[in-house]
């Protein structure tokens, strides 16, 4: 695949542990997008976009708080998340933060992270997804939500943790019921996230993300 209009290829590095990102995997090859998992932030630079999937919890200290209840911290993946975001951020090519990617992402710009929401029954993992309704919160109408979404729709939900105050340059795009941000997006450049989980969505509502996400292209300048 192509980027629109050019002749660069599409190459998606996914920047986890090889055992946790089969899913992701799967959903972008079914849509014939070549992609690959490393831990490498030097070998994903290679690649035309970057995509942040779900995990653990982000390292507390990482956004000035003590330890309140996060789980599964990974601080060596945390690191090399944040070098491999900090490397697109400078090539101004695309991003995609998925769950704990949307949280890294909020971190990474300055951001800080609620360590367990007080609706968290409703949001985290259970054995099975847990489902429910997101709304439009942007200021206007053209952000990535509105276009391929709408003011609304159901989404899957498997976090216990969510954005407190938001990092520079990212407004938010979409919320849950009980005002939890749910997708967010870079002002700027070609940077969006969201708190579900696309690629294990049951409908093709997951896959309209995912395709947007690969025909996005680098901003004009680099940041």
């Amino acid at each position: 695949m192509l980027y629109p209009d050019r002749k660069v290829p599409v190459t998606i590095a996914i920047l986890g542990r090889s055992r946790d990102t089969i899913n992701y995997e799967n959903a972008l090859r079914r849509l014939k997008h070549p992609c690959f998992t490393t831990l490498d932030p030097e070998y994903a630079a290679t690649a035309s976009h970057l995509l942040l999937p779900g995990g653990g919890d982000i390292t507390p200290a990482f956004f000035g708080q003590q330890d309140l209840g996060s789980r599964s911290i990974d601080t060596e993946l945390d690191i090399l998340q944040m070098q491999a975001f900090e490397s697109f951020l400078q090539q101004a090519k695309p991003v995609l933060g998925i769950c704990k990617g949307l949280q890294l992402i909020n971190v990474a710009l300055g951001g800080t992270i609620t360590q367990h929401i007080p609706t968290a029954v409703n949001h985290q993992w259970n054995g099975a997804d847990q489902n429910h309704r997101v709304y439009h919160s942007g200021l206007t109408r053209t952000d990535f939500f509105y276009q391929l979404y709408g003011l609304s729709t159901p989404v899957n939900s498997a976090h216990h943790q969510a954005i407190d105050r938001v990092g520079k340059n990212l407004l938010s795009v979409c919320r849950s019921g009980d005002n939890i941000i749910e997708g967010i997006q870079h002002t700027i450049l070609p940077v969006i996230a969201v708190q579900w989980h696309p690629e294990r969505l049951q409908d093709s509502s997951g896959d309209r993300l995912l395709q947007y996400f690969a025909e996005s292209t680098p901003a004009a300048a680099p940041h």
